[in-house]
């Protein structure tokens, strides 16, 4: 199992749209690919960080191997709601992969 987890930023010009419009948006986007994407075991979205933290969004997800993460990553459907929902609102992203 690999696990993808992602850390963003939103910009602070969001196209006339409302911060919680962006977020919810992003976090329906993202969930809304469990069932489409093969491989892709789990997938949740945190938009309501703690004051201390100093990002955004969590993109945190699960997928059966390192092979089924890069179908995700290329993955018609997830580059629409990436290229919908995520790119553009945010300015910063982290990521980690990791096996386990």
């Amino acid at each position: 199992m690999v696990k993808h987890i992602i850390l963003w930023k939103l910009k602070e010009e969001l196209g006339g749209k409302s911060k919680s419009e962006v977020l919810e948006g992003i976090k329906g986007g993202l969930e809304g690919l469990y069932g489409k994407v093969p491989g892709l075991l789990k997938i949740s979205v945190e938009i309501s960080p703690l004051p201390s933290s100093n990002a955004d969004v969590m993109l945190y997800s699960e997928l059966e191997s390192e092979n089924a993460l890069k179908g995700y990553q290329t993955h018609p459907e997830h580059v629409k709601a990436a290229d919908t929902y995520v790119r553009p609102y945010t300015e910063t992203r982290m990521c980690m992969d990791c096996e386990g």
